[in-house]
């Protein structure tokens, strides 16, 4: 059994759900900590003018956990990134697929940025049609502060045999650790599809809500089509 890891993302890239469809258990590491001006609070859309932050504020003090930090609900983020994304895909073909998904996502109140996170990997993969199990690290009780160790006893406690590592982790995993524990280490080397977009030269790297609002229900077949 292939388990995966990683923090949750704000309206994450194809890549984050290309490593969920491979997995048998994704695991929301919501316990580490939060790392600013990264992918736990913010993303990018595409423009007629290039890409675009879409950021959630934060209250953020070192050295906060990310299910420790909380939502900066006095600025009006939700409001101002619902109006950036009906005006950037008004012209979309699938510009009404995500709409009661945006609902919910900008007109519910959010407190907690990893709650805030959950909900939208959670609701996304139902959305494309992944049936992946979907845990979150915080609720399979305490974890070694070894980052190795975590991982490993995530899979142990999952019953896994298989560890999933993103492209990176060759550079820092002890590979030694997974396989005197009995655990293989797979890497996932992905290769971004290039698919329908607006606004001209395609430009990878963006929210997997711009596959979305420009393929429909050809989204899954798009990520699939990579593996």
């Amino acid at each position: 059994m292939i388990i995966a890891v990683h923090q949750p993302q704000y309206l994450p890239w194809l890549g984050y759900f290309d490593k969920i469809l491979r997995a048998d258990i994704f695991v929301l590491l919501d316990n580490v900590q939060f790392k600013k001006n990264e992918f736990q609070n913010r993303n990018k859309i595409k423009t007629a003018n290039g890409w675009q932050w879409l950021t959630v504020p934060v209250k953020y003090r070192f050295p906060q956990l990310i299910n420790e930090v909380e939502i900066n609900n006095t600025v009006r983020w939700q409001h101002k990134q619902h109006r950036a994304i009906i005006t950037n895909y008004s012209k979309a073909p699938f510009k009404g697929y995500l709409d009661e998904f945006f609902e919910e996502l900008f007109s519910r109140k959010w407190d907690m940025l990893s709650d805030l996170n959950i909900f939208i990997v959670k609701r996304l993969c139902k959305i494309l049609g992944i049936d992946t199990q979907i845990l979150v690290a915080s609720r399979l009780g305490d974890l070694p502060q070894d980052r190795d160790e975590r991982l490993i006893s995530i899979v142990e406690i999952l019953g896994g045999d298989t560890y999933l590592a993103g492209a990176g982790g060759r550079e820092y995993m002890d590979i030694d650790k997974y396989r005197k524990r009995g655990i293989r280490v797979i890497f996932q080397d992905y290769i971004h599809p290039v698919y329908h977009q607006l606004f001209g030269e395609f430009q990878p790297y963006m929210s997997i809500i711009d596959l979305i609002l420009n393929c429909g229900d050809k989204s899954l077949e798009i990520l699939r089509g990579q593996q």
